[in-house]
């Protein structure tokens, strides 16, 4: 194995067994080391297996989910939750931003729609709706679900019903912070 082949599975094993994300290229390219946010939930571990409440399966509720180690000059945050292990492109669940930076925590169930009074904005998922859509892998081997948290040196001010890749977009030399929980599901 190449040095640089070493690196990266064990800068991948760090990642999955702290739950946060410490790369020199952040998903949306800016170059540098980002702080690490700690993400968690109440109903699954990193890189634990999702209960069917928060799937397609079952009622689709979003999941409960708290952090903490936001910098303190963060602006806002944004969240995404997409599934890379879905055929033909990373499926897009859930896209959240303009959160307050005070905010530490995401109840469970939040509403579907377009802005959630004193939580934020969401965007469009990949099922056309606006909000969390569950996990819904098709049968066969388990997915991998990145809920991604941002902490950003700017509030967005985008309209409702962004795709991820308009956020992305939009982020792009505003990020300071993230986080990440990995959740799986299979059928």
């Amino acid at each position: 194995m190449s040095p640089r082949w070493a690196w990266i599975a064990l800068t991948s094993l760090i990642i999955l067994s702290c739950g946060c994300t410490l790369s020199k290229v952040t998903p949306t390219g800016e170059p540098g080391t980002m702080m690490a946010i700690q993400i968690s939930s109440t109903a699954f571990d990193n890189a634990g297996d999702i209960p069917q409440a928060y799937t397609c399966d079952g009622k689709n509720l979003s999941p409960p989910l708290a952090w903490r180690g936001v910098p303190e000059e963060a602006q806002s945050l944004a969240l995404i939750v997409d599934d890379p292990d879905a055929p033909g492109k990373a499926w897009v669940h859930w896209v959240l931003y303009d959160l307050s930076p005070g905010l530490s925590d995401l109840p469970e169930g939040l509403a579907i729609g377009a802005e959630l009074p004193g939580v934020g904005i969401q965007g469009q998922n990949d099922f056309n709706q606006l909000g969390y859509g569950g996990p819904c892998p098709p049968r066969g081997t388990p997915h991998h679900y990145y809920f991604t948290l941002y902490a950003l040196d700017q509030m967005l001010n985008l309209p409702s019903g962004v795709t991820k890749a308009d956020l992305e977009n939009a982020m792009k030399g505003h990020l300071i912070a993230q986080g990440q929980l990995i959740g799986k599901y299979g059928r």
